[in-house]
């Protein structure tokens, strides 16, 4: 088994999706090397003073030394206040996006690079403009004046594409603050985390291993509280194999987590029961292979993302905001998402060791739950609304064209008992009624592989 390359991975993998979310990395990256430029420069131009052809000193800062210095002043001070402006509005947007759609929609807003690199720029240029500033010298007894020229005509560059940046990012702002771009930007997160986690259905699966009686298996407690933000695999097999065990991570990615409470399950292959010193040892070198994090994280949380797409279609339909149509338009990401979704092997999956023995098993989602996670609330809270219910009963029909699984086939016929109990509850109009039994029926022909052409 390899160890080193796949932990390698999985904490790299965990440490990116931390810092795309932070505000701070790139603008802090950006503003070292605008130091460490506007240090360069000013040296670049003393020696080159006497060496730049007409052609190109032309097109260069002509003034003197005040002049400069009124240059780099204007910068710096209109740039902080641009500065200050751009952040402001990122703010205003994160409220809005918490308010109107999803609170754990502001991490598809931190980790938005657009904001990242606007935030970058303005501060690198003022930082440089600083730097640059007390290089500026007038004439006096020990020296002579210097004007940094060529480092002034960056500045003033760096000035325009500061410009040009403010206009990107408010045209980007228009854009990504529509639920139509916040649906498009969680799916897609959802789809790299699902091909990056979740095993293919046509990939070969080890069969599960033989459970434990319930008093043979050793109950580890987690050491921290918080979500549970990944599981680095590799480790747990070297863990598996280091105590002769075989280990079971009982909550999935994504779930909530209670300091003390029961997270894993672990039992010798062979040999004595073990005593509570090797239980505590056991639940330290386990708790030390998992992430905690105060947030739920898309690193190895397939969930995550429909639970997003869930809330703002919920969110739609509560009292205060009375939009179907985005609830709507939210079933329909999900429902592009579950089709994708169905072929994957859900459920746990299990890691090998050398000799092909199951050895480490991680508890995910099953393809039911993520079914119900994606209509179970849609449905609660529109339950009479018409439009939302025939989307539901369409999603369904979406889904059962595409799965093949039986359990999947099995979800997807309780899901509409459920949906036509619901509907039968409803005072609906007989035109609304007619409508959702003939949606409810599709769904019936979807399973059997008819879709007929005049739905």
């Amino acid at each position: 088994m390899t160890l080193k390359g796949g932990s390698a991975r999985t904490r790299l993998r965990v440490l990116l999706d931390r810092l795309r979310t932070q505000l701070w990395p790139l603008p802090a990256a950006a503003i070292a090397a605008a130091i460490g430029l506007g240090v360069a420069m000013p040296r670049l131009d003393a020696r080159l003073l006497d060496d730049v052809p007409p052609t190109v000193a032309a097109l260069l800062f002509s003034g003197g030394p005040e002049a400069a210095r009124s240059v780099l002043q204007t910068v710096a001070g209109s740039l902080i206040t641009v500065t200050s402006l751009t952040f402001s509005l990122t703010v205003v947007t994160l409220q809005l996006a918490s308010g109107q759609y999803s609170p754990r929609l502001l991490r598809t807003f931190a980790r938005d690079r657009v904001v990242h690199l606007t935030l970058a720029i303005l501060l690198a240029t003022f930082s440089y403009a600083l730097t640059v500033l007390r290089t500026v010298r007038t004439q006096d007894d020990e020296a002579p004046a210097f004007v940094p020229r060529l480092s002034v005509s960056t500045a003033y560059g760096l000035t325009v594409v500061c410009v040009l940046a403010v206009a990107g990012f408010l045209a980007h702002l228009a854009q990504q603050i529509r639920v139509e771009s916040m649906l498009r930007d969680v799916h897609a997160e959802s789809r790299r985390t699902i091909l990056a986690t979740v095993p293919e259905a046509a990939s070969p699966q080890p069969a599960a291993p033989a459970l434990p009686p319930d008093d043979a298996g050793v109950r580890l407690s987690a050491h921290r509280s918080g979500f549970l933000a990944s599981v680095d695999h590799n480790r747990l097999l070297a863990i598996a194999d280091a105590t002769t065990t075989v280990i079971r991570i009982d909550r999935h990615p994504g779930a909530s987590i209670i300091a003390g409470t029961p997270i894993a399950t672990a039992w010798p292959l062979d040999g004595p029961h073990p005593d509570d010193g090797k239980k505590k040892k056991w639940a330290k070198r386990v708790n030390a292979a998992i992430e905690f994090s105060f947030e739920r994280t898309a690193a190895q949380d397939v969930a995550f993302g429909m639970r997003q797409i869930t809330d703002v279609a919920v969110k739609a339909l509560s009292p205060s905001v009375n939009d179907p149509t985005t609830a709507v338009h939210a079933l329909s990401h999900a429902s592009a998402l579950l089709c994708e979704a169905a072929g994957y092997n859900w459920g746990p999956q299990r890691w090998c060791d050398d000799a092909g023995r199951v050895r480490v098993v991680l508890t995910r989602p099953s393809f039911p739950a993520l079914l119900q996670l994606a209509v179970g609330q849609p449905r609660r809270y529109g339950a009479a609304k018409p439009d939302v219910l025939a989307r539901i009963l369409q999603l369904l029909r979406e889904v059962a064209w595409v799965v093949r699984d039986d359990g999947y086939r099995a979800a997807v016929l309780e899901q509409l008992a459920r949906t036509r109990a619901v509907a039968a509850r409803q005072e609906f109009d007989e035109a609304d009624r007619s409508g959702l039994d003939d949606a409810a029926r599709l769904v019936e022909s979807a399973m059997h592989g008819r879709w007929p052409s005049d739905a």
